[in-house]
């Protein structure tokens, strides 16, 4: 790997905002890097940005200014989130510690997943959405605007316009042969040559503004009794999907079990399942574990590598509280990390009889997307909130009149679903402490990715000492299921060099390039020099970072 050098050097440069280059692809662009001691807002969209950054200017706290954000993110980046969609919070409230909120999509009663295996898209993939009622719970029970004022500029965007984003455009214009198959797809995101729209095009959504103003005035209750659900389960069962007014009646955001885990001296606190904070905490632990030279880049690799891979063994364990203690116990990663040969400092390949089979285990690189924000205001309140339609474009579904796309949740996607059920997904916001005091909060986007991108970014922080955009812009790793995956950035990083080191020591490597495949984290860390909090955008992605200053 060249040496760090440059990447510090490039990173004081870019948090000036004057970098400079012919390809922008993981380029630090303006505001994508901000600090402040009167809060930060850091999105996937510059828009959810300032949407945020308005709350936090008119005197709301950090979870005013997350709802905000993402009920806008619901209308500018619709490929990655949305009011159809699920969503995980994590919320830490200085007065009275950790928090979190479950609003992951569940299943309906009626739901035969036999019916569906194998089905990847449309209307029997459709589950009860949570992003609503757990916006509008988050917002109840921690925030101190109206809602009324909250949803404003999501509302304002669907009704007034946006232009849409490059990337936006391309992911959906990925996927444009499905959504000619349903009539609001093809009515809100198809032109009239049933192509999806261009780069700096005016986006209006008139439906999907008038579903935004009946919940700021009546409420979630409109969303899941009211009309809105009579329309969406009218369109659905028409098209033998299998939602129900009961189901959405029944539906509630749940309150989160919070797991809690060590690494190097600070304390990591995350959410249970249905997220994966277990599991990511796991493979920090194991990380901790191995007797492995942190200083040497190719080693330290190797050991995010196999610490990833081996928490994953676990994934499908994981059912009771029970199962939560064992997972994220100093005990078990001990277990774990025997199971990893180590020879002098740097890890090697698994005797024959340590391997698992991969089937049972194969952490899936599947084209997850998902959208994360973080967010922290003056009074140290912090908001980490994930939320996702799964694959590009979810479902693939929009129901004319109301404009929204529902997520993808049945048919195998996440794996079998009960009825009544909720599915874990990769999604892991995550605090770190010291001393008992939050400093950082981090999450992803990325599908299986969030969890690998989460351990990269925290190692880089602890254990290389790396401020926050350093440890962003740093190339990160990734198991597939026979293979190291290596991030390429911009020619720095991993090299020809580093593949044939690691191809001699017995693993098959795969060097991608591609914008934004080792998970887009969206994160706030404190300066303990400073005393200012620093919000980052990852450098591959659309997102930013602002304050109210």
């Amino acid at each position: 790997m060249r040496h760090f050098l440059i990447i510090h050097l490039l990173l004081v440069i870019s948090c000036t905002n004057i970098i400079h280059n012919q390809n922008k692809i993981f380029q630090f662009q303006h505001q994508q890097v901000a600090r402040s001691n009167n809060g930060v807002v850091s999105t996937a969209h510059p828009l959810a940005t300032n949407a945020g950054v308005e709350m936090l200017k008119a005197g709301g706290n950090a979870m005013d200014a997350a709802v905000a954000a993402a009920f806008t993110l619901s209308v500018v980046e619709p490929s990655m989130s949305g009011i159809g969609g699920r969503a995980q919070i994590l919320i830490y409230n200085p007065s009275d510690g950790v928090h979190g909120i479950d609003a992951t999509t569940q299943a309906p009663s009626y739901y035969k997943f036999d019916d569906t295996l194998g089905v990847q898209y449309g209307y029997q993939t459709i589950a009860v959405p949570g992003v609503v009622k757990g916006l509008t719970e988050a917002l109840q029970s921690y925030g101190s605007l109206p809602i009324t004022q909250v949803i404003d500029p999501a509302i304002a965007y669907a009704n007034n316009g946006f232009n849409l984003l490059e990337g936006e455009a391309l992911r959906q214009r990925s996927v444009n042969e499905p959504l000619k198959e349903f009539a609001g797809t093809r009515q809100y995101f198809l032109d009239d040559d049933s192509l999806t729209f261009n780069k700096g095009n005016l986006i209006v959504q008139k439906d999907l503004g008038k579903v935004l103003e009946a919940i700021s005035e009546n409420g979630p209750d409109e969303f899941y009794q009211g009309w809105i659900a009579k329309a969406m389960v009218k369109d659905i069962q028409n098209n033998r999907g299998f939602l129900t007014l009961e189901s959405l009646k029944n539906y509630k955001a749940e309150k989160s079990h919070i797991v809690i885990g060590n690494y190097r001296g600070y304390t990591i606190k995350a959410l249970w399942l249905p997220a994966y904070g277990a599991i990511t905490i796991e493979a920090l632990q194991i990380l901790e574990e191995l007797q492995v030279n942190m200083n040497e880049e190719r080693a330290r690799a190797l050991a995010i590598y196999h610490a990833v891979e081996s928490a994953y063994l676990d994934r499908k364990e994981q059912e009771t509280l029970e199962d939560a203690d064992r997972f994220t116990s100093k005990s078990w990663a001990k277990k774990r990390a025997l199971e990893i040969p180590v020879k002098n400092g740097t890890p090697v390949r698994k005797n024959v009889e340590l391997e698992i089979n991969v089937d049972s285990i194969a952490i899936k690189d599947l084209n997850g997307h998902t959208s994360h924000l973080t967010v922290i205001d003056k009074n140290g309140m912090i908001v980490c909130l994930t939320q996702t339609i799964g694959p590009t474009m979810g479902s693939k579904v929009a129901t004319p009149g109301l404009g929204f796309l529902y997520a993808q949740t049945m048919g195998g996607y996440l794996g079998e679903v009960e009825p009544n059920l909720r599915v874990p997904s990769h999604i892991s916001p995550i605090f770190i402490f010291k001393d008992e005091k939050p400093i950082l909060a981090i999450g992803a986007a990325g599908g299986s990715r969030i969890p690998s991108s989460i351990v990269n970014i925290v190692s880089n922080i602890i254990d290389k000492g790396m401020t926050l955009p350093e440890a962003l812009y740093y190339p990160r790793v990734h198991p597939l299921e026979n293979a190291i995956n290596l991030e390429v950035v911009n020619g720095i990083g991993w090299n020809d060099s580093d593949s044939i080191y690691f191809s001699q020591k017995g693993y098959n490597v795969e060097m991608t390039r591609m914008s934004a495949k080792f998970g887009r984290i969206h994160a706030v860390m404190l300066d303990t020099i400073t005393g200012e909090w620093i919000g980052c955008a990852d450098p591959d992605w659309e997102g930013t970072s602002a304050s109210p200053e």
